[in-house]
């Protein structure tokens, strides 16, 4: 739950992660969930990769299971929040092989050589990113031709019951509406990633609690601004008239959130020309013979 990343900084989602990474392994069983079913889609893809981009990193579980599966590759973990990258720092084992570097920095510009990456690893940062387009074009630059790019992001349908209980008492705008697949998918072939594939996936979260459930987002870093601790006081009214209405119209004993997952890969196409560059494959140009 949280306020469309358009009206947010890199400061400031940098802020909400580095106050989230001490907590963020324990409240986040959504974010393993999909790091699961992304590396699964990997399987059939053959592809032996010597250096991965884990992009949006957290606190690096995914790329140590990357590591498990591609033993040669090097782990390139980024992510915009600096505690979040001490946090991977500090669970890596003594005596891991895991080869891993840290980058600290903005998704959409990527301190890496273009088209050295083999496979850029993505899991659920998109829906923190404002301007998928610019992202994929990063991604697109940094990727070698037929490297993949795989990533997990959330459907429009995620979190439908809280943005209903905040439209029955007449806020509209209070939970960011992810982009349907078909936009992230035009957004992939705009960028200049080719053959992109995107299936759907659903996944049910329930708590015992309204309190249980805050406290999961919070800790996770998925609500920007904890309003049930420390808000001005018409928002905690809002925000409490709205878990009301929220946990009444329940249909289960457990309150309940509906994710709609989205995963998707693409491949690399190779560098782009420059606007006003054409580039023409030799063997194409044909002969012409004078009479």
């Amino acid at each position: 739950m949280r306020y469309d990343p358009c009206k947010l900084s890199i400061a400031d989602i940098r802020r909400r992660f580095d106050d989230a990474a001490a907590s963020f392994d324990q409240a986040d069983y959504v974010h393993r969930a999909t790091s699961e079913g992304l590396i699964d889609r990997l399987s059939p893809i053959k592809i032996d990769p010597q250096l991965i981009l884990d992009l949006g990193a957290a606190t690096g579980k995914s790329g140590r299971e990357l590591s498990a599966v591609y033993r040669k590759a090097t782990i390139v973990s980024l992510d915009a929040s600096a505690g979040m990258l001490k946090t991977a720092t500090k669970s890596r084992r003594f005596f891991s092989k895991y080869k891993r570097l840290s980058l600290q920095a903005d998704a959409g510009q990527i301190p890496l050589r273009t088209g050295s990456v083999d496979l850029v690893f993505c899991n659920m940062m998109l829906p923190w990113v404002a301007d998928l387009t610019t992202c994929f074009a990063d991604v697109a630059r940094v990727l070698r031709k037929g490297g993949v790019f795989a990533f997990s992001t959330l459907g429009p349908d995620s979190m439908m019951e809280f943005r209903e209980a905040w439209s029955r008492i007449g806020e509209t705008d209070r939970v960011h509406v992810f982009p349907d697949m078909h936009i992230v998918g035009d957004a992939l072939v705009q960028a200049g990633l080719a053959d992109p594939v995107l299936d759907i996936d659903r996944l049910t979260i329930t708590y015992p609690s309204n309190a249980e459930l805050l406290d999961d987002l919070n800790a996770c870093g998925a609500s920007i601004e904890p309003f049930w601790k420390d808000p001005l006081p018409e928002n905690l009214s809002r925000f409490k008239i709205m878990m009301r209405d929220f946990q009444n119209h329940q249909d289960r004993g457990d309150l309940s959130l509906d994710l709609e997952l989205v995963y998707g890969h693409a491949w690399g196409s190779g560098p782009r020309p420059k606007p006003g560059e054409y580039r023409i494959e030799p063997g194409s140009i044909g002969r012409l013979d004078r009479p």
